[in-house]
């Protein structure tokens, strides 16, 4: 493994020292928080630059397939969210922001998550790219469906800011890939760790704005948010063994379904709500990567049939 991969796949460990730095130094962070939407955008474009025209014409030889994900996707994550967030009786900003990350695409990292353990990779990254472009109308509809008579949630608003943090960056990577792709295929190689240590500033900001709370909000956090996890990584496996798929096809969907963009969800519950709100991502952040790496150590050792 080369070193740039090492670091890539210690992510949770850097997300525990920047968790830690932000509870010791909050106020060193706390300033930087105008810097967590441009971090996001800087983690999207690096997202376009792995996208080629093969991953769209995925879509065109795999459409049942694709719309079943997008549909496990957005239809298992929000409502565990809900139910998960009312069932542990979160407060109002915590629920809000688990509600987001359930309404959010897939996440990058679950390209690397679905690899590792012995998946359908190019089903895994078409996954990724569909789910992320449905985000703009379906992340600020599905938050204003379970929230939007207690939170008002402004829906156009949060689709613009959708369009321009998350799809302009991506497509600007797509074009950048395209056009200029041999140039810069030095770029591929280390921006996965670009993307890592810009999610652990966001973490560390949005911690460090919550400093005051974290000891508080903590534990029925992180219950929730490992409950609301694995929910989505039990059904996403299940359902689709359930109607026959193959178990390599399974464990994509699972991937897929259980590990959000949460990083999108900390920024639009910053941007729209409150830091309070943004804490539900942060945390989904690390505990999601914890979980897909070890759900992908026990199935490398077991080669789907």
């Amino acid at each position: 493994m080369r070193f740039v991969d090492l670091l890539v796949v210690l992510f949770p460990l850097w997300a525990v020292v920047g968790t830690a730095g932000a509870l010791v130094w909050p106020d060193n962070l706390t300033p930087l928080r105008p810097a967590i939407i441009p971090l996001l955008g800087v983690v999207m474009f690096g997202m376009g630059l792995t996208l080629t025209a093969r991953e769209f014409l995925e879509v065109a030889r795999r459409p049942l397939l694709i719309a079943s994900g997008a549909a496990l996707q957005f239809g298992i994550m929000p409502f565990a969210a809900w139910a998960v967030g009312h069932a542990m009786g979160l407060q109002p900003d915590l629920l809000v922001g688990l509600i987001l990350v359930g309404a959010c695409p897939g996440g990058t990292a679950s390209n690397v998550i679905c690899y590792l353990a012995r998946g359908d990779v190019a089903l895994s990254i078409t996954f990724t790219t569909v789910s992320t472009f449905l985000a703009i109308l379906l992340t600020p509809a599905l938050t204003w469906l379970y929230v939007g008579e207690s939170v008002p949630v402004p829906v156009i608003s949060m689709l613009l800011s959708i369009l321009q943090i998350v799809i302009l960056p991506v497509l600007a990577g797509v074009t950048v890939n395209r056009f200029f792709g041999a140039r810069f295929a030095f770029l591929r190689g280390v921006f996965p760790l670009i993307s890592v240590a810009a999610i652990v500033v966001i973490i560390a900001i949005v911690v460090a704005l919550n400093a005051g709370l974290t000891a508080v909000l903590a534990w029925p956090l992180v219950i929730a948010v490992m409950l609301h996890n694995s929910l989505g990584l039990a059904a996403g496996y299940s359902l689709p063994k359930l109607f026959g798929l193959d178990a390599r096809i399974s464990r994509t969907f699972a991937i897929e379904v259980g590990m959000q963009n949460s990083g999108l969800g900390v920024a639009l519950a910053t941007q729209f709500f409150s830091a309070t709100a943004a804490l539900p991502g942060a945390v989904f952040s690390v505990w999601h990567n914890l979980s897909g790496s070890f759900l992908a150590a026990y199935w490398a050792r077991r080669p789907a049939p």
